[in-house]
């Protein structure tokens, strides 16, 4: 059978490449004891006290409903809290949240390190820069 369209769909390569980003910031990520993802979080919270939660989702490119579970998490942790004002939603880091932010950065630098060494720092820089605006263009619609 000839599987060459695999190779020149952006669905399936765009899908192998997530898995293969997504396995290294695992790894990276585990002496945090948090996915990546929470990991993200907590230094957007930590950088922004106060932050509403309609603003990480933007941020984050996540639906609010999945950051409504992602921050419920976060809580349970107690790494962070909510505050309400009105209809807004607000996240604070807490005091623990906050001593974890050392080392999300040390994991967040590792992961960069890593894939630089193995693509190269140019190469890694444009393959970002490329999915960015790709992204922004298929959003666009």
């Amino acid at each position: 059978m000839d599987d060459s369209f695999l190779h020149n769909c952006l669905f399936f390569t765009a899908n192998r490449l997530s898995r293969a980003i997504t396995k290294m910031a695992e790894e990276e990520f585990a002496a945090t004891g948090l996915t990546p993802m929470y990991g993200y979080i907590i230094r957007l919270v930590n950088g922004t006290p106060g932050i509403t939660q309609k603003e990480l989702s933007e941020k984050l490119y996540i639906a609010a409903s999945t950051l409504t579970r992602f921050i419920d998490k976060l809580e349970g942790k107690q790494l962070v809290e909510r505050k309400v004002q009105g209809k807004t939603v607000l996240v604070y880091p807490t005091p623990k949240g906050q001593e974890l932010e050392e080392t999300i950065r040390n994991a967040s630098k590792s992961l960069h390190r890593r894939y630089n060494a193995i693509l190269g720092l140019e190469a890694s820089e444009q393959l970002s820069m490329n999915m960015e605006s790709t992204s922004e263009q298929l959003e666009r619609k």
